[in-house]
């Protein structure tokens, strides 16, 4: 078995998008995916995309894939890696693919002088926690994430 990591490239975008569908019916929120292979082409492979995406192969075939973009920390005077989705299929959970993924991005962070990778997770998603907390990872319970989106984030901008 052979776990690569490569850039992920425009012609990825549909392999991307069905993964998105998959990690959002396992987050159970399915119907919350309104984007098209075609906008994850544009934005995510488009010329003024600030956002990076790998995809993990083992074998050859496309099993997972990351999608991360840079951030700031004012208090370390330094830039982070907001780490957004990594996914790997659940048929080849268990092989050693998502933490190949993960360990690759941790070295972007390193080879960058980044001051930290940061990612969020859903709190009833024990697998996922328990893998993150193998690597040394902490959960950051002091500090509550808010979100603005759609009515609400347009109210707010036109007020």
């Amino acid at each position: 078995m052979s776990i690569t990591i490569r850039q992920a490239r425009p012609t990825d975008a549909n392999t991307i998008y069905t993964m998105i569908h998959e990690l959002a019916v396992y987050e159970k929120a399915p119907e919350e995916v309104v984007t098209t292979p075609e906008e994850i082409g544009e934005t995510l492979f488009g010329p003024e995309s600030k956002t990076e995406a790998l995809i993990c192969e083992i074998d050859g075939e496309a099993v997972g894939y990351a999608v991360f973009f840079t951030s700031y920390s004012t208090w370390l005077g330094r830039n982070g890696i907001y780490l957004e989705d990594l996914y790997v299929s659940p048929k080849f959970r268990g092989r050693g693919a998502g933490k190949t993924v993960l360990k690759h991005i941790a070295q972007c962070a390193v080879a960058r002088q980044c001051g930290r990778l940061e990612w969020s997770v859903l709190d009833w998603n024990k697998p996922s926690i328990d893998f993150y907390l193998s690597t040394g990872a902490l959960p950051q319970s002091e500090w509550v994430r808010y979100r603005l989106d759609g009515d609400a984030l347009l109210k707010f901008a036109e007020a």
